[in-house]
């Protein structure tokens, strides 16, 4: 199938139902009397994020995909899966790129990073250095893309009242030049307000971004009526924390990228949290500090023993949970495990299933049209 026939709302559900009963029998040992809470994605336009390889052809350029069965070039006019900002980016993009030749040479790639909120950062990628004429004729493009944006706004959803905001950031070997900035601001809403995410381009935020919402209001269910404070895990720029900051008297969050704790932190700022600390460990690290194994500089200050945290949030990469860190996470009373691979989060669940019990499970359709699952699990010890 040609991937750009595969977006209708039939093929959608038949695979939601695949990815349903895929998962819950995968983990019918634990959850055989719970009902599996599954949260569906948009049809179209779900995703905020985008990679498109440039395809240079007789002095024309094109976004293209590759066909994954027969590697046959696609010449895209848009693509469904994307938000609507970026499809209407996209073609703006093309037709000004196409009229430039000192935007169009050696230009091999271009990532979209966008947001509900209106802002969109546009990553144009070279085999070739960067001078300042590219830099003059990247100003002006990210200039008239702004002006014609906003006079198409109100044909994009989620931000027909609001200024689109474009950002561009050209990326060569050992270079890198931003105009303006490197990063989108996202707002989203929960509990009656909008939080505030600065989001920086090559680093790791949630692609879907309503099914994002969706993860956060299900985590926040699962803390109604918390006591003591919450460890986080993996807490990239705060996303869950920073959500989960009134359920819980302190939390305390680990993450080893310092371009996430960075925008972590403006994140804490900017959403008014006054006892959340961030500080930059990876989980293997922080399993030794709890241990005793070693000491950090980067704990000098944070007194470990004034944290009463009964709750632990984990939300690891695709491997899982290493070991080490499943005994550390053994010694909390709940356990709440957001997974993007089903058969670590297996290995993960049967390795706690003799002290701790699957109280909750769902599964959050982060990729569609994927075999992709995204999933949270919810222990409690015996």
């Amino acid at each position: 199938m040609n991937q750009l026939n595969q977006y209708s709302e039939s093929i959608y559900h038949k695979q939601l139902l695949e990815k349903t009963q895929r998962t819950t029998s995968l983990f019918s040992p634990f959850c055989s009397q719970l009902e599996l809470n599954v949260f569906p994605s948009e049809i179209l336009n779900y995703r905020m994020r985008a990679e498109f390889r440039m395809w240079h052809d007789n002095g024309e350029i094109n976004f293209v995909m590759f066909d994954k069965e027969t590697k046959e070039v696609i010449k895209l006019q848009e693509f469904p899966a994307a938000s609507k900002l970026i499809n209407s980016t996209m073609m703006l993009l093309r037709e000004k790129i196409q009229s430039s030749d000192i935007l169009k040479q050696k230009l091999f790639q271009v990532d979209f990073l966008s947001t509900l909120s209106g802002e969109i950062l546009i990553s144009l990628l070279y085999h070739k250095r960067l001078d300042e004429t590219w830099q003059n004729s990247a100003l002006v493009l990210k200039n008239e893309l702004t002006n014609e944006l906003n006079l198409l706004s109100g044909s994009l959803d989620g931000v027909s009242t609001k200024k689109i905001k474009v950002d561009l950031v050209g990326r060569a070997r050992k270079q890198k030049i931003e105009i303006d900035r490197d990063f989108v601001i996202e707002k989203l809403p929960f509990k009656g307000k909008d939080l505030i995410y600065k989001q920086v381009e090559n680093s790791f935020t949630q692609p879907n971004a309503k099914v994002a919402i969706s993860m956060l209001e299900w985590v926040d269910s699962q803390c109604v009526n918390s006591s003591g404070d919450l460890l986080e895990l993996y807490c990239g720029n705060g996303n869950f924390s920073i959500a989960l900051a009134s359920r819980f008297n302190k939390i305390l969050a680990t993450e080893i990228s310092s371009t996430s704790v960075e925008a972590a932190q403006y994140n804490i700022e900017q959403n008014g949290i006054d006892n959340l600390k961030i500080i930059r460990l990876s989980a293997e690290e922080f399993t030794e500090a709890m241990n005793g194994v070693r000491e950090f500089r980067r704990l000098k200050g944070i007194d470990l023993k004034s944290y009463n945290c009964q709750t632990i949030l984990v939300d690891p990469p695709r491997q899982g949970l290493d070991p080490a860190s499943v005994e550390l996470v053994r010694g909390y009373d709940k356990i709440i495990y957001i997974s993007c691979n089903p058969d670590t989060l297996y290995e993960n669940v049967t390795a706690l299933s003799s002290t701790h019990k699957v109280q909750s499970f769902a599964l959050f359709d982060q990729f569609p049209y994927t075999h992709h699952v995204e999933c949270g699990v919810v222990l409690n010890r015996f």
